[in-house]
């Protein structure tokens, strides 16, 4: 991909609004450090740092938000690299909503810049690489709507009660990562009508609401060092990984 064709068409959501119940600790997982920085950097500074990227959203609990504000502004933008200040001059912090998807609502309507597609993206993956977030713009550009998701290799297994009742065809399945990414426009329809007649499940990603509306979601394939840091045995995995970062 040239870069100078997709320079600022793109915009990013970073939902950080999560507690991590499931780490434990007195502090949210995405702000425990991990290596020499904490879990959100790693992802922020990577997407910050791409022409590509317009502007950059990060939804964060709001019980949190002056910390972020003072950690990001105060602390790591000189880490950011060469012209950091206008780095930063692209990100923009916003609280949160109840649920994951509604804080990337919150994230996508504060977006002012004239982007025309967003990508969504978990700061609990911190090591997502730019090679994926550009076949990520790509496929949005030449096919529409995509996440990024790696082929399951274990057989998987359908069961109740502790006993199995079926095998799924492992080849057909896919586990999603993120980004996800969409159209700015059309997410802000999908999110006015949800408002107008609420969903009857939660989405757990923003693929799901694509798909409940019959959108169509194309896949761009993603790696195990995009794997999801979700549990305190996680940290020394990822740990490992950052030190060669």
């Amino acid at each position: 991909m040239e870069n100078s064709l997709f320079v600022g068409k793109f915009a990013a959501v970073l939902p950080a609004g999560g507690l991590g119940k499931r780490m434990g600790g007195n502090i949210p997982k995405q702000l425990m450090n991990l290596g020499d920085k904490p879990v959100y950097q790693y992802c922020l500074e990577t997407f910050l740092n791409m022409d590509e990227i317009a502007e950059v959203v990060i939804a964060v609990p709001a019980d949190w938000k002056d910390y972020f504000e003072k950690d990001i502004f105060g602390r790591i933008g000189p880490s950011i690299g060469s012209g950091y200040s206008n780095k930063l001059n692209k990100l923009k912090i916003v609280v949160g909503g109840a649920e994951r998807w509604q804080s990337v609502e919150n994230g996508v309507n504060a977006l002012t810049s004239s982007a025309e597609y967003v990508l969504v993206h978990d700061v609990a993956r911190p090591f997502i690489s730019e090679k994926i977030i550009r076949e990520v713009c790509e496929t949005l550009v030449s096919k529409g709507s995509c996440l990024v998701a790696k082929p399951a290799i274990d057989t998987i297994k359908i069961a109740s009660d502790g006993r199995v009742e079926s095998t799924i065809d492992r080849r057909k399945v896919w586990l999603a990562q993120t980004p996800q990414a969409a159209r700015i426009d059309l997410l802000k329809q999908l999110y006015a009508r949800i408002a107008k007649e609420p969903l009857d499940f939660m989405p757990t990603d923003e693929a799901s609401i694509l798909e409940f509306f019959g959108e169509p979601v194309y896949i761009v394939k993603g790696d195990s060092a995009n794997d999801k840091l979700t549990t305190p045995e996680d940290f020394d995995v990822f740990a490992s990984r950052a030190k060669h970062i």
